[in-house]
């Protein structure tokens, strides 16, 4: 799974660029640019950047969980991870895509990347959740065919969603 993939360089551009997907450890410093700005957007939405640091890195190590950036010549421009929640289902966490990369299609890109990791590792389901100050994930999840589920976390205004990948490829 995984490896170069070729998608469009944003709308109206009419260009093709190639990006990789990479599996990395969240320690690895190709997550750094995703961690701060992730952390600046949430303090920016919801004044609490912290929310980034609310599961362990090793929860996303292999074989329960894993992480994966998106590169674009080097430049990491997306990302997200998965972990394990219990033995059929895993969480998609700290998904992210840089300002300057949006709107080209790279979240969905990411989470089918993540749903694909999340069946070789044998889940069947896969659950998200994100906050009301972020319509554009919202309607990327609903769009995408996830079923809201409600809140299953630990946050208190976020809305949750769920897909089962059984069946799907599987």
């Amino acid at each position: 799974m995984g490896g170069a993939k070729r998608l469009p360089a944003g709308p109206g551009s009419g260009r093709v660029v190639s990006v990789e997907f990479v599996r990395v450890r969240l320690t690895d410093p190709r997550v750094d640019p995703l961690l701060t700005d992730l952390r600046r957007e949430y303090d920016a939405r919801y004044g609490d950047g912290d929310s980034v640091l609310d599961a362990p890195a090793e929860a996303f190590d292999p074989p329960a969980g894993c992480f994966v950036v998106l590169l674009e010549e080097g430049r990491t421009v997306a990302g997200g991870g998965i972990r394990r929640l219990d033995a059929g289902t895993c969480e998609v966490k700290r998904m992210w895509t840089s300002p300057d990369y949006r709107r080209r299609g790279l979240a969905s890109a990411m989470l089918a990347e993540l749903e694909s990791v999340a069946r070789e590792l044998g889940y069947a389901t896969v659950r998200l959740e994100t906050g009301p100050a972020q319509p554009e994930a919202l309607a990327l999840y609903r769009r995408l065919g996830y079923r809201e589920i409600g809140n299953y976390g630990q946050y208190e205004n976020a809305t949750g969603f769920e897909r089962r990948l059984a069946g799907e490829d599987a």
